[in-house]
Formats: C-alpha cells, sequence, structure tokens
C-alpha cells in the first residue's frame, strides 16, 4: 500500500510541476490608460474644416484631445517556448485605434501578431506584424515615460510586418535584419514593394535603419535613427533619440534628450526637449521645439502621469485665447495608466 501512495503522490507532483512550467510560458499581460487633457493658451472647444470637427492640440499622436478621454485597453497574450513562441497584443480605445488606423490594411484591434522560431541561442526568426525598433518611444504608454509622444515617434514608423531576425553577436554587439511590406502596410503588400531594414546595437545604443519604395511612390524612403540611453548614477538617467527621413529630398529631422530623475520608490521626474523639423526639396523648413515635463507617481500597478507641455512652431501653427494667430501651445493633462501581468 505504501509504495502506491509514494507512486501516487510522485505523479501529482510531477503534474503539478508541469501545470507550473505550462503556466510560466503562457502569460497574458497589458494595460488600461485614461487621461484629462486642456489647452492653457488657447481654445479647447471643437474646430471645423473639411475633414470634419478637430480640436487645437500639440499635433503629436494620442493624448489630443481636449476634457476627460480614454487612452486604450492593452491585451498581449504569449507564449514563450525553448524554441518557439507568439506574440498576440489586442488594443482596445482611441490610443490603440489611432495606432492601428495609420497601419493600412489592419484590423481594429491588432497591435502586434506574429510568431517566433529561436533557431540557436544566438538567432531568433520572427514572422508576422511587430511595433518597429525605430525611435525611442513606443505606443503603450507603460513603457514610455511622458504620457503625450515627440514628433519623431508621431511621424513613424509605428509598426511592420515582414521577417526578422535578432543576431546576438556577442555579449555587447547584437544585429538586426528585415525584409518587410512598406511601412505600415499591416496585411496587405498592395504592389509589391518591400521595405528592408536594420539595426546595430552595442551595450543597449542602437542604430536603426530602413530602406525602400514605400506604396505607390517611385521613390526610395531612407531612414537612420538613433536611439540609446546612459545611465548617469543611480538615480539619474538621460536617453538620446535622434533621427533623419528622406523621401526625394522631402522628409523629416530631429534629435529629443530625456533626462529623468528618480526621487524615491514612487516618485520620478522627466524632461522631453524636442527639436524637430520638416525638410522640402524646394521651400524652407517648418521647425518646432518642443518641451514636455512629467512626474510619474506610482501607487501599486497604477501610474499617475501629470504633464506640462510646450510647443513652439516657426510658423502661426496655432490661435491664442483672443482666436489670434501664434506659434506656441502651453498644454497640461494629468493621466492614468494601470498596468497588470
Amino acid at each position: 500500500m505504501k509504495p502506491i501512495f509514494t507512486l501516487l503522490l510522485l505523479v501529482f507532483s510531477i503534474t503539478l510541476y508541469a501545470q507550473e512550467e505550462t503556466e510560466k510560458k503562457f502569460t497574458i499581460s497589458g494595460s488600461v490608460d485614461a487621461y484629462y487633457r486642456t489647452n492653457l493658451t488657447g481654445p479647447n472647444q471643437a474646430f471645423e474644416d473639411e475633414d470634419g470637427n478637430y480640436f487645437l492640440n500639440p499635433g503629436t499622436s494620442f493624448a489630443n484631445r481636449s476634457g476627460f478621454s480614454l487612452g486604450m485597453a492593452n491585451a498581449i497574450f504569449k507564449y514563450e517556448g525553448e524554441k518557439v513562441g507568439f506574440v498576440a497584443d489586442l488594443v482596445f480605445g482611441p490610443r490603440g485605434e489611432d495606432a492601428v488606423f495609420l497601419s493600412t490594411g489592419s484590423s481594429n484591434i491588432v497591435n502586434q501578431l506574429y510568431a517566433y522560431w529561436n533557431v540557436s541561442d544566438k538567432v531568433r526568426l520572427t514572422l508576422g506584424n511587430f511595433n518597429t525598433f525605430l525611435g525611442y518611444e513606443v505606443i503603450s504608454p507603460v513603457d514610455n515615460f511622458n504620457y503625450s509622444t515627440s514628433y519623431m515617434f508621431s511621424n513613424g514608423p509605428f509598426s511592420h510586418t515582414g521577417l526578422k531576425a535578432d543576431i546576438t553577436l556577442s555579449d555587447d554587439f547584437s544585429l538586426l535584419l528585415a525584409v518587410m511590406n512598406s511601412t505600415d502596410y499591416t496585411e496587405i503588400n498592395i504592389d509589391g514593394s518591400y521595405t528592408f531594414g536594420a539595426q546595430v546595437g552595442y551595450k543597449d545604443q542602437y542604430l536603426n535603419f530602413i530602406y525602400g519604395n514605400q506604396t505607390y511612390n517611385t521613390e526610395a524612403t531612407f531612414q537612420v535613427d538613433y536611439t540609446g540611453g546612459y545611465n548617469a548614477t543611480d538615480s539619474f538617467f538621460l536617453g538620446i533619440n535622434a533621427t533623419y527621413n528622406d523621401t526625394d529630398g522631402s522628409g523629416f529631422y530631429g534629435a529629443a534628450l530625456y533626462p529623468q530623475y528618480t526621487l524615491s520608490e514612487k516618485l520620478a521626474l522627466g524632461l522631453r526637449g524636442e527639436y524637430f523639423g520638416f525638410h522640402y526639396d524646394e521651400f524652407d523648413d517648418d521647425t518646432v521645439f518642443a518641451a514636455t515635463l512629467s512626474a510619474n507617481y506610482k501607487i501599486e500597478d497604477l501610474t499617475i502621469i501629470p504633464e506640462v507641455r510646450l510647443d513652439s512652431w516657426s510658423y502661426d501653427a496655432y490661435v491664442d485665447n483672443d482666436l489670434m494667430p501664434t506659434k506656441s501651445l502651453a498644454s497640461f493633462l494629468v493621466a492614468a495608466v494601470y498596468k497588470f501581468n
């Protein structure tokens, strides 16, 4: 009787262990966010043009509505096996839908959808739709210190669909190579245009490239982007992003610094200072300087983000409270971002 009991106990223990290992491989995580935003030096009512109603805002992606508004609900289903795995990243709400809408051909809720194969401990192949490897910021507010986004991020790219190879060259160096549809064409390749991508990484500093004809464009788009950061002390971090984009003599460029200082386990302060411009083949550049001061206050898994932002263009891009043209706009928002695992 005792040997049978021991055997049953052993089988039960092995079953529990197997279940625990399976649970570790499959995870569900995500976030929920909402915010309130108001202009300090301009009106908050809706204006109307040929495209419909719009609000006076900094002109970057997300967090550009007045009053109380929604961000998005994000649900990430992930399986991580030793050799293979997948990610299904779904978004619901204005922030996610705006990003997905800019990815032509995408359904309303798919942010990322890909499968991968670990060919070896140094090479991973990924096929599907994945967020861009360019830039400092991302779509999810969980991974950004500032709640509103930069002009460099807002002008893209957001996502790619294709095949990429992540290669670990050494403890310090990494390499990414990719062939993809035209930028932000998620589910379809309309005219046979492909974009090639590459990334060289060294100790968390990354130099990124994309090159290729975009859909219905006879000239190739080239973009080079640098993203990195430096921990000066345990409390002070400096992030850096710079980018240059060109298609037949026209495109955009910019640079931003992200100094962040941790005051305590609950509170941190961060500033984004960005200079950005559109360059044209035959016209003067349109440029903007944007300074965004944000605080991150954590209450368990909830982060409260109050934020003051000043955008100043080289031309009259806004109107003031008297509806007179002006180059600058000051705004304030407070956001709540909840993260779950």
